[in-house]
């Protein structure tokens, strides 16, 4: 199992050996810094921490500060802006410190991509749920994109948990699963794959191998 993060950068097409037009996503991913590593005597599980994008260090607390430069950080790891956990059960494969660079992913691999998702703020069910709406017919003018009835007054006499209501949209973690590497640039810390991930662009991601792979 292994890991990276990095922000989208956009969509484009590549062409393939075979002549195909391929859409893909890049991914600035990386460099990424190791620092720190859980394990299952310390903590109870096997974890390590990703830290990703050089910042100030008047743009972090003072704890966020500390935890950077605690004993055993060597000191070529700068002050870093995200933290993130990959889970993981070869954690004695890493050391505090270590540097990882898009080219931990080969091409025509395969790895699950999770992002927040764009934020559509509150929407009705016909956007939120694709619910039909009303007659445009009849003398029905102002119940267009109701949702209509929700339930019934005397059984059960409520809503059920769960009901599609008009509510807030978007901006929810969303993992894209099994998508696949098509370029790997370490020079310039890029990596492509087929396919669309969540988020807008320039949005956080986290890269993990592919739990299914196929």
């Amino acid at each position: 199992m292994k890991g990276i993060l990095g922000r989208k950068v956009g969509m484009t097409q590549l062409l393939t050996e075979k002549g195909e037009v391929v859409p893909v996503t890049v991914i600035e991913a990386g460099p990424c810094y190791v620092t720190q590593i859980k394990t299952v005597e310390s903590d109870g599980y096997a974890a390590i921490q990703l830290g990703f994008e050089q910042t100030r260090q008047r743009r972090l607390t003072k704890g966020q500060i500390g935890h950077l430069k605690r004993r055993g950080m060597p000191r070529e790891v700068p002050l870093l802006r995200v933290l993130r956990e990959v889970r993981l059960r070869n954690v004695e494969d890493y050391h505090l410190g270590q540097k990882i660079m898009a080219d931990i992913f080969n091409t025509h691999e395969r790895v699950d991509v999770q992002g927040i998702s764009k934020g559509r703020g509150f929407q009705g069910g016909v956007k939120r749920y694709g619910f039909r709406g009303g007659p445009r017919t009849h003398g029905q003018s102002d119940r267009l994109r109701a949702p209509g009835a929700s339930s019934s007054g005397t059984t059960p006499g409520r809503l059920y948990k769960g009901k599609r209501m008009a509510g807030h949209m978007g901006n929810v973690p969303v993992t894209i699963a099994n998508l696949r590497v098509v370029l790997v640039d370490p020079e310039r810390n890029l990596l492509a794959v087929r396919g669309a991930v969540p988020g807008p662009r320039g949005g956080l991601l986290l890269i993990t191998e592919a739990r299914k792979q196929g």
